[in-house]
């Protein structure tokens, strides 16, 4: 299980336990995930999709999305196409991530990268067709959600992965590569598309479809950009100290590809504190929702303990 010694490390002082609520949620993103995407003709086309689909994780945006569901009297299984649709379109950017025309990284979650197994153009297909999928899977699969409601949330997540939101970020990402003088406006501006927009797609999906008040939609949005941040920054903290083994992933590509990080701008003593107050902040956020909020109060302090 790729969660326990960050999860006992996050909740030392916490009754919530972590470590079985994310171990039960794990199991059911996966089943779904597996009946989501059934091998048919062009086979080669769905094998690679569901190479990188399946190659495990900890599923952070599809367990996000079932705790604001339920946190907002919602369903597992009207939050469940949206939970499924959110680890494709993750998937697919990190399919195109590990390209050599981006990143050019070999191993994703301790695996061969999907290029390195099928090729550069069947990857390629294979992120697109995830995508598209994606929306696919919400629009047929979601049961007894009321339809303007549907068509938000197919809003949102064409947001978040379009040139609004992460497009948009990786854009910036490849044009600052290089550059020493990356500033902390332009940096945040990075993550803030690239990362922080897809987790906050998923922390407001699960209320949205559960029909959540507008309000409480905006403090789940404030709390999942913090944690969006925050996750970025250990992100660039774990490419410095963790080895290969540990993040599943090359280890020190951002140095080698000269990208400006967080610890490259603050230090890693500095980074370290600025992730924290952003997690205090974002579980602030949760105050008013008392017992129910206590999944996403451990999530965001997980967050931060992470070490892959």
């Amino acid at each position: 299980m790729v969660f326990t010694d960050e999860v006992q490390a996050s909740q030392q002082d916490s009754r919530f336990d972590l470590l079985a609520y994310l171990a039960e949620r794990q199991t059911l993103v996966e089943a779904a995930l597996d009946r989501s995407l059934p091998v048919i003709y062009p086979q080669k086309i769905y094998e690679a999709m569901r190479y990188s689909l399946l190659a495990g994780g900890k599923r952070l945006r599809p367990i996000l999305c079932l705790a604001t569901s339920e946190l907002a009297g919602g369903t597992l299984e009207m939050a469940m196409p949206t939970a499924c649709a959110l680890e494709m379109i993750h998937t697919m950017s990190l399919i195109h991530d590990d390209l050599p025309a981006m990143d050019n990284d070999d191993y994703r979650r301790g695996k061969l990268t999907n290029h390195k197994v099928f090729g550069e153009d069947i990857a390629i297909l294979a992120g697109d067709g995830l995508l598209a999928y994606a929306f696919e899977h919400v629009a047929v699969e979601s049961k007894q959600v009321p339809a303007d409601r549907l068509l938000r949330i197919v809003a949102i997540l064409g947001r978040a992965v379009g040139a609004a939101g992460l497009v948009g970020g990786q854009v910036v990402d490849l044009e600052s590569e290089g550059k020493t003088d990356v500033s902390l406006e332009t940096l945040n501006f990075i993550h803030n598309h690239k990362t922080a927009a897809l987790l906050e797609a998923s922390v407001i999906s699960g209320a949205i479809l559960a029909g959540a008040a507008e309000c409480d939609v905006q403090r789940l949005s404030r709390y999942a950009k913090n944690i969006g941040l925050a996750f970025q920054i250990v992100d660039d903290i774990l490419d410095i100290t963790a080895t290969q083994e540990e993040l599943g992933k090359t280890a020190g590509k951002d140095l080698q590809a000269q990208k400006a990080t967080y610890p490259s701008i603050w230090g890693l003593e500095e980074s370290r504190h600025q992730a924290q107050s952003l997690i205090k902040d974002a579980k602030a956020e949760l105050a008013e929702f008392g017992a129910p909020a206590r999944p996403l109060m451990a999530i965001a302090d997980f967050i931060t303990a992470r070490s892959h």
